[in-house]
């Protein structure tokens, strides 16, 4: 449910609908725009007559119901975009964002060589895994807290901001405490726990879509990071698995637009795990931003022939910063800059 405040409402007269609402042990989520004032309304169960209840007071303008099962990431709350303000980098709106960098952090030589040719480039941060989710646990699964603090020291000399995967409850306060950007994988996009105990960071939280995902699940992980009363959350559409095995990720830019309808949300794109080919990653980062993404997340490595890990769909640096003019076209042709 959505409270309408009218134009002029005191703090008196808000604190009594909040008030109201926790008598019915319901939360209201405070939406301040330019022309009104929003609550939103959350819990279990809302009373039939809460409506009607909530309209008599005074400096109510009207209630309305949600329609959608996500309350406070939808447009139906907050019909404005919500920026995510990363390090004095603002995800959403005018800008087109680029995160780039390794799949996972392997050597100091290798993060710092990768660090300063993206930003040479022209990319807004830093991304790379210092812990790795493999589907075989024999794999190269990151350096753990060094890879952490390879990052934080190649922030310290290019200034670009971190994106790093965060795996567990457990080592939410570790990465954190180096991290600008929590990462939620794939895999763990209905980990709820970890939904919420990211959330209470109050970090900006990327937040990729699952494997087999829908659009309703994916926007519903995001209600769980929301409703700690975390409002900084990244969409990330990075592929889903269908019946095509051509690529490895079929790449759902239909998501990208319906997202950007149905969500306040910044929406970004990962065209690298979304097809597995470094040679294909160009042409979708562009349709990409072209089909409204907020930004785009890339993976770029000084040798991919020798990645440890997913170095098949990883850009060259050269490749990368050859991308970047094409990025920056496309963004302008639809009013925004890199």
């Amino acid at each position: 449910m959505i409270v309408v405040m009218q134009t002029g409402s005191t703090q008196e007269q808000i604190e009594s609908v909040l008030e109201r609402l926790a008598e019915y042990d319901l939360r209201g989520h405070m939406v301040y725009g330019a022309e009104r004032t929003v609550i939103g309304v959350v819990g279990a169960a809302i009373p039939p007559t809460l409506k009607e209840e909530l309209e008599h007071f005074t400096g109510v303008k009207e209630t309305l119901r949600i329609t959608q099962p996500y309350k406070l990431v939808s447009r139906e709350l907050r019909p404005m975009d919500t920026i995510v303000d990363v390090r004095g980098i603002k995800v959403g709106g005018e800008r087109c964002v680029v995160i780039a960098g390794p799949c996972s952090v392997e050597s100091e030589e290798q993060i710092m060589a990768t660090a300063r040719a993206v930003r040479e480039a022209g990319a807004s941060m830093l991304r790379g895994g210092a812990f790795k989710p493999r589907s075989s646990p024999y794999t190269f699964r990151g350096l753990g807290e060094l890879g952490l603090k390879l990052l934080a020291q190649a922030r310290d000399e290019t200034g670009l901001p971190i994106v790093t995967e965060v795996m567990t409850i457990n080592d939410v306060d570790l990465v954190a405490r180096y991290a600008d950007v929590l990462q939620i994988g794939a895999r763990n996009m209905q980990n709820y726990q970890l939904l919420e105990e990211v959330g209470r960071t109050g970090m900006p939280v990327l937040l990729k879509r699952g494997l087999s995902a829908t659009i309703e699940e994916w926007l519903l992980s995001a209600e769980y990071v929301t409703a700690q009363g975390n409002p900084n959350v990244i969409l990330c559409e990075r592929g889903i698995r269908t019946f095509e095995t051509a690529t490895r990720n079929t790449m759902d830019l239909n998501a990208v637009a319906l997202a950007k309808r149905r969500t306040h949300l910044p929406v970004i794109a990962d065209p690298s795990h979304g097809t597995g080919k470094w040679y294909l990653v160009p042409p979708l980062a562009l349709a990409s931003i072209a089909a409204g993404a907020d930004g785009i997340i890339i993976e770029a490595h000084p040798d991919p022939d020798r990645a440890r890990s997913d170095g098949g769909q990883s850009l060259s640096l050269e490749n990368f910063a050859k991308l970047m003019p094409q990025v920056a076209a496309v963004a302008a042709a639809l009013g925004k800059h890199v």
